[in-house]
């Protein structure tokens, strides 16, 4: 078993993190007498803390898990890599436009400021479309990090009585082990608000990057040959492909998904998404804000590093074929790579030390997610100037509870996810969830910043006809209709192939909504004029 691997001093290791993160977000929390301190920091947080802040949000345990597996996967190489370049673009203009923007008004969420742009109606619109983004992309994130868990962790029955009947229950369970990690991220959240978040992210920063070297130079220094070999078989095998110049709209990774299509996810998930967004408002002027966004690009080298973990993977089980108690974890689940080779082959605290980086990793991300829906659920009950006239102790304190509200919820949603997973492909639908909202939600956005005679009645419009051009288009329709016998799976699978990358919805939607908001009002006049002037034809003619 995997668990018979992870040593008592791996577990000495994970227990030390999550002790020494729990003292610091005691001792960095600060002042929290008002909301603008529990989700803003007051505003006197450094930049390079909320630039690194940024990293670990952005990286997950999807990132040490998936990024790694799907090099390894037959096919996979590093042109994955290729994205980034949409990414630095976005976060450029993120960094000098959108943030001068932000704080020219008191704003708390880019979705204020679409408020105070196109009425309340785009404030809770746009809110919604972070719930549904948010809240199933993070549950799939906490079900990667409680399998990994799950997977190094024993049975340890807890046995006791209650009201006369005997209950038993596995400590590690999934189910227990899922309600751990949020329980880590409730509490540090809760501790220090969004000052806490941002210190004790910084600390899992270092912590999943410096796992992530010693993983590589312990996987390099392990392959017969080294660092020549490394690169002879990886290359050989094509693992080392690092751009595709494929014209092909279902082809993933490729050059010019990366420059057309990659801008547009990326201006919608560093300005208008709250769950990266919210730290831009931390910073004590635009100028430093927008310094944390272009800096925090250099979350790309952690990209890179888990590539070559992954292309490392490769290599060393080229040269090591796995182990029959290996073969069977890896069947489980194919992404169980680089976790399974960590507990397998490190040394016993070394071990610790990886596993360790990627709950920090999940926690940072977790955390960030539960300051972000309790600010915006907030939101949604108070006026836009409200947070500044209510009692602000009181405020705080509703924030607290409904960190602890959206814990409980994140909690069973991911139980809901991991129950019925097998019948529907709802992972799938989590990972590609932001391709239903990231478009409106920018081209909304836009649409604020425009000049144009806009409505939001006319860009809602233009995000329902999104939403379901992109459900047309990707795997859940299919899954449903061949659940119900409507059609074969094979039939489902070979409509798929014929569909567009998920990618290219960013752009597409985003035009439409937008295009939408514009036309709507200058549509309805001419209508209405056209109408009018066949009702006084009419009148003549009688």
């Amino acid at each position: 078993m995997v668990h018979e691997h992870f040593s008592w001093l791996d577990w000495a290791v994970v227990a030390a993190y999550l002790a020494f993160t729990t003292l610091a977000a005691l001792m960095l929390r600060g002042k929290q007498s008002t909301i603008r301190d529990f989700f803003m920091g007051g505003h006197k947080l450094p930049w390079l803390a909320v630039s690194g802040s940024i990293v670990a949000t952005e990286i997950s345990a999807l990132t040490f898990i998936a990024v790694p597996a799907t090099v390894f996967a037959a096919g996979g190489n590093f042109t994955y890599l290729q994205w980034g370049i949409g990414s630095i673009i976005a976060r450029i203009i993120v960094g000098l436009f959108f943030t001068k923007v932000f704080y020219e008004r008191q704003i708390f969420s880019p979705y204020d400021y679409m408020e105070s742009r196109l009425g309340k109606g785009a404030r809770t619109l746009t809110t919604w479309f972070f719930f549904m983004s948010t809240v199933l992309g993070q549950s799939v994130r906490l079900l990667v990090t409680a399998l990994i868990l799950r997977v190094v962790t024993p049975t340890v029955m807890i046995e006791f009585s209650l009201f006369g009947s005997d209950i038993a229950f596995n400590l590690f369970s999934f189910e227990m082990c899922i309600v751990i990690i949020v329980l880590f991220a409730m509490l540090w959240t809760i501790l220090g608000g969004m000052t806490t978040v941002i210190w004790t992210e910084v600390i899992q920063f270092f912590l999943f990057v410096g796992s992530g070297i010693l993983a590589c130079i312990v996987l390099l220094a392990s392959i017969n040959g080294g660092l020549p070999e490394f690169w002879r078989v990886a290359s050989e095998a094509g693992k080392l492909k690092l751009i595709d110049l494929s014209t092909d709209p279902t082809v993933q990774f490729t050059l010019w998904t990366a420059i057309i299509a990659m801008p547009f996810q990326n201006l919608a998930a560093f300005g208008t998404d709250q769950l990266n967004a919210q730290r831009i408002f931390c910073c004590k002027s635009p100028q430093e804000a927008g310094k944390a966004v272009i800096f925090s690009s250099f979350s790309l080298l952690i990209t890179v590093l888990m590539l070559l973990v992954g292309a490392g993977l490769y290599v060393f089980y080229y040269q090591n074929p796995p182990s029959p108690a290996e073969l069977e974890q890896f069947k489980l689940d194919k992404d169980s790579i680089f976790p399974v080779w960590a507990t397998f082959h490190l040394p016993s605290g070394v071990t610790g030390i990886v596993l360790a980086g990627a709950f920090a990793a999940a926690i940072s991300s977790i955390q960030a997610t539960l300051a972000a829906l309790a600010q915006t659920t907030l939101s949604l009950f108070y006026a836009r100037k409200g947070f500044e006239n209510a009692d602000q102790k009181k405020l705080v304190h509703q924030s607290r509870i409904m960190v602890v509200v959206w814990s409980v919820g994140l909690i069973f949603f991911a139980l809901g996810l991991e129950a019925i997973r097998g019948k529907l492909d709802l992972l799938s639908l989590a990972f590609g969830m932001t391709s239903y909202t990231y478009g409106p939600l920018l081209g909304t956005f836009l649409l604020a910043l425009s000049p144009l005679k806009r409505s939001i009645r006319g860009a809602a419009i233009g995000a329902a006809i999104s939403i379901l051009l992109v459900f047309t288009m990707r795997p859940e329709l299919y899954n449903i209709l061949s659940a119900f016998h409507i059609i074969t799976p094979e039939r489902g699978k070979e409509l798929l192939s014929l569909m567009p990358n998920f990618a290219w919805f960013f752009p597409i939607t985003c035009i439409i909504t937008f295009t939408c908001g514009a036309l709507f009002e200058p549509t309805m006049r001419l209508l209405k004029d056209a109408f009018g002037t066949l009702s006084t034809k009419k009148k003549h003619l009688s």
